[in-house]
């Protein structure tokens, strides 16, 4: 009980992370069709941001306003760089964000060095929220997860019960009649940009100092992005919420469990040795294949529901 009810809450955590993380690229995608392939990059520019704030100011301010300068930045990338590549279709803008995910890569060691930064957790929110049995569960990670629920409850309630929402949806699939009715579309679409980047900037702030604040953060997370995307459903913020869990419970237990075939074979007589065929594979803990997990849901998701979880086109 103890086990399972810890490994729950670990993986929802992780599973919100994911979510805060792939929320603003799913947003990007569905009102705008552009796949942002440096959004990790600006999840990145949120860490170091918050760290660099939290040094002067401490967390408290960083947590605000770490966010709006990501998405400051990323509204003018949207309105002097992506708009400009935008009519010449979807393989430009692709380029175009790759490279800018390796241009910011580069900034970033320029500024603050190769190695990790000390970005620590708050010393308010260190320490345990409650003990089971010998198991503590930090208040960090509660917090973290308080933060992608009330992001997620924000952005519904702009996007259904705000005007801006609403024109959000409209220019979306009637621009021209959005324009004609004296809205400025290009406007709305910088405001999708810029917004999507200020929650990954937001997911960097929580996640920086949560796990660590290097260079290679964008990297890491990158490709597990793309693949709650995927597997959610392109375009769906609940598909994203969905597979953002589904991910990040399966990786913390798979993590959590070193158990192989080995070790379930040995107890019903079987006799193994390192000279049995197929002993390596054999001997392979779950533990180690967690990192291939998702990438093995997104293969079986891509063949048998191409469209995702909860998406409505497919690819």
């Amino acid at each position: 009980m103890e086990f399972t009810l810890i490994t729950l809450l670990n993986g929802l955590s992780y599973g919100l992370l994911l979510f805060m993380l792939s929320a603003g690229l799913t947003l990007i995608f569905s009102m705008m069709g552009v796949l942002n392939f440096a959004h990790a990059s600006f999840y990145m520019l949120g860490a170091y941001f918050a760290y660099t704030i939290s040094t002067t100011l401490g967390f408290w301010p960083a947590l605000f306003v770490a966010p709006l300068l990501v998405g400051a930045i990323g509204a003018l990338v949207e309105r002097y760089g992506l708009r400009a590549v935008h009519k010449y279709g979807h393989i430009p803008e692709l380029l175009f964000t790759f490279g800018l995910s390796y241009v910011m890569v580069e900034l970033v060691q320029l500024v603050w060095g190769r190695s990790a930064v000390p970005y620590a957790i708050p010393a308010e929110l260190e320490g345990p929220l409650f003990t089971l049995y010998t198991t503590t569960f930090p208040i960090y990670r509660a917090f973290m997860m308080l933060i992608a629920l009330l992001m997620l409850l924000a952005i519904y309630l702009v996007l259904t019960r705000t005007r801006i929402g609403l024109v959000i949806q409209a220019a979306l699939t009637h621009p021209d009649m959005v324009e004609a009715l004296g809205h400025n579309v290009p406007r709305v679409f910088m405001l999708v940009f810029g917004g999507g980047c200020a929650l990954a900037g937001l997911a960097g702030v929580i996640g920086g100092n949560a796990f660590v604040t290097d260079p290679g953060m964008a990297g890491t997370v990158g490709s597990i992005i793309f693949v709650v995307v995927v597997v959610g459903g392109m375009g769906s913020l609940v598909g994203a919420l969905v597979a953002s869990l589904l991910i990040g419970v399966l990786q913390t237990y798979a993590v959590a469990l070193d158990y192989s075939l080995i070790s379930v074979l040995s107890p019903l007589g079987a006799t193994i040795t390192d000279a049995t065929p197929g002993y390596a594979v054999l001997s392979l803990t779950i533990a180690q294949t967690a990192p291939i997990l998702p990438y093995l849901l997104l293969v079986l998701i891509l063949i048998f529901r191409p469209r995702g979880l909860m998406g409505t086109r497919e690819g």
